[in-house]
């Protein structure tokens, strides 16, 4: 076994690429796994010293996993190569190699997520869980890699019941004083990756919740979620938090996150000590929010409507907004009338699930009077009467913890496809016709041509033509300004008389003696 320190000199970043294309292009025997160890070594010695004394951004790094990945090294052996990486995670200590460890992992995840999988059998987990702590003052680059790699492992496996109790109060804490320590970093104004460990964490709890069993069949204790206790006893000073989710949320087109964020919401608007964490300006938001999305959602996500659906009642219910003045109460009573088929025709008629949940959100208190025709028209349609029991115990942790999407799905929007349907019909009715100028200049498919500027003439029979300025207009290339006619000279004393007699008055002693000086 060569020692990669003695084996290379590097020089420049030229024959740096060279040896790593040479490394990743070796050809190793499945039982060779001593010399695929040591090309793995030599790659991972050349890729830390890309970072170390070559690399201009994380994308040089990010290229350097990309050729092992598409090497004969990694294709011909691509099981033992990621084992062999994720012991190395295990470990290395190094800041240079954890930095290519995780840049690695996090891509050929992306691509395979069984890598992730393997990763949390592994015990992952806890590993990143001890990387991350204290590790943002000596390298931010490598801690904010790590929190996307413990987002996307823990996103796409459902972690063990052993590692959710390796969290402690501290990190959440730590992780949610970060939020407050950033908050004015314009580079990254919603400290995306560590609110998506937050979040994907609340699931896992949530899931954890429903699910622990030991391997006996026996039920293990419940786990305490971290997340909502640490807002439980220190909301007020961690808002900043509060104040991202609701942005994020507004903005957001992937399901599987949406579903992250309400699924938080919902467990902080049900728990007592969490009522009023939000800002009531941002809870007006939200109700906006999720008033928009209601509408907006195609009639197949039924899912995602429930959960919209379980996350609005409380929120009405318990927070700032059930105190007058009541935020959008006709907006509300006419979105339920909608949701329940009151006369509709953009709507499918709505399903067992939606009109319980609908009929569940109008028996709020200080919506009772305005939606007792929705409240009316979702007994109808079930056929029966639903007691306060049925339509508020049924409502639990599981339904809203069971509502999964795969990530990377984004969600649809009823808006976009009937602008996208009225477009491709107008398309069948005259496809010689050109797309409507506004249409297009709106959604930058077409751009307004530029008019050309106007050609000055160079000359006027042979003379040089140079342009006169017009004092209030363009400059006029032809016709120079015509001056006004001079003013006539003034005319002599006497010589005119006036038309109108003046009237009599006092003499003044000056008057007097230009009078007599006439005279004489």
């Amino acid at each position: 076994m060569d020692d990669p320190q003695t084996l290379y000199t590097i020089e420049s970043e030229e024959q740096l690429w060279d040896e790593i294309q040479q490394v990743v292009e070796r050809q190793c025997s499945a039982d060779s796994h001593e010399s695929i160890d040591d090309a793995l070594r030599n790659w991972l010695y050349l890729a830390a010293r890309c970072r170390e004394d070559f690399s201009q951004s994380a994308d040089d790094v990010a290229l350097c996993s990309e050729k092992l990945m598409a090497g004969t090294l990694f294709n011909a052996n691509p099981e033992y190569v990621r084992t062999q990486i994720i012991y190395s995670l295990l470990q290395e200590d190094d800041t240079a190699p954890l930095y290519v460890i995780s840049t690695f992992l996090l891509l050929d995840g992306r691509n395979d997520e069984g890598t992730y999988r393997k990763m949390v059998a592994e015990s992952c987990f806890s590993r990143l869980l001890e990387l991350l702590k204290g590790r943002k003052e000596s390298d931010p680059g490598l801690h904010r890699l790590l929190l996307e790699l413990m987002y996307e492992m823990s996103r796409i496996e459902q972690l063990r019941y052993e590692d959710l109790l390796q969290v402690d109060d501290g990190f959440v804490a730590y992780l949610f004083q970060l939020i407050e320590e950033l908050s004015d970093d314009v580079h990254d104004p919603y400290h995306y990756p560590i609110i998506r460990v937050l979040l994907v964490m609340n699931e896992q709890y949530m899931v954890a919740s429903t699910t622990a069993i030991s391997e006996s069949g026996t039920p293990l204790p419940s786990l305490t979620n971290r997340v909502v206790k640490c807002l439980s006893l220190y909301g007020p000073i961690y808002r900043t938090f509060g104040e991202n989710i609701i942005l994020l949320l507004n903005r957001e087109t992937e399901t599987s996150m949406q579903l992250l964020i309400l699924k938080l919401l919902y467990l902080l608007f049900t728990t007592k000590a969490t009522y009023e964490y939000f800002y009531t300006n941002d809870l007006r938001v939200l109700l906006d929010v999720i008033i928009r999305n209601l509408l907006d959602l195609p009639n197949e996500l039924m899912s995602l409507r429930h959960t919209y659906l379980r996350v609005l009642y409380p929120l009405l219910a318990h927070t700032q907004l059930s105190h007058p003045p009541h935020y959008k109460k006709a907006e509300i009573s006419k979105t339920m009338n909608l949701l329940a088929g009151a006369g509709n025709f953009h709507f499918a008629p709505a399903d067992e699930t939606t009109l319980r949940l609908v009929d569940r959100v109008n028996k709020v208190k200080w919506l009772a009077s305005e939606g007792s025709g929705a409240s009316e028209i979702a007994r109808k349609f079930l056929g029966i009467s639903l007691s306060q029991d049925a339509s508020a115990s049924n409502i639990s942790v599981v339904d809203v913890a069971a509502v999964m999407e795969k990530p990377g799905v984004q969600t649809p929007s009823r808006k976009a496809d009937a602008a996208e349907q009225a477009g491709e019909e107008e398309a069948e009715a005259d496809p010689t016709a050109a797309p409507s100028p506004t249409k297009a200049y709106a959604t930058g498919s077409l751009r307004r041509p530029k008019k050309p500027l106007p050609e000055l003439p160079k000359h006027r029979h042979g003379n040089p033509c140079v342009p006169s300025v017009l004092l209030n207009g363009p400059v006029a290339s032809t016709i120079a300004k015509k001056l006004p006619p001079k003013a006539p000279p003034p005319r002599r004393a006497g010589r005119l008389r006036s038309s109108v007699p003046s009237l009599p008055g006092p003499e003044s002693p000056t008057a007097t003696t230009s009078s007599s000086e006439t005279a004489s």
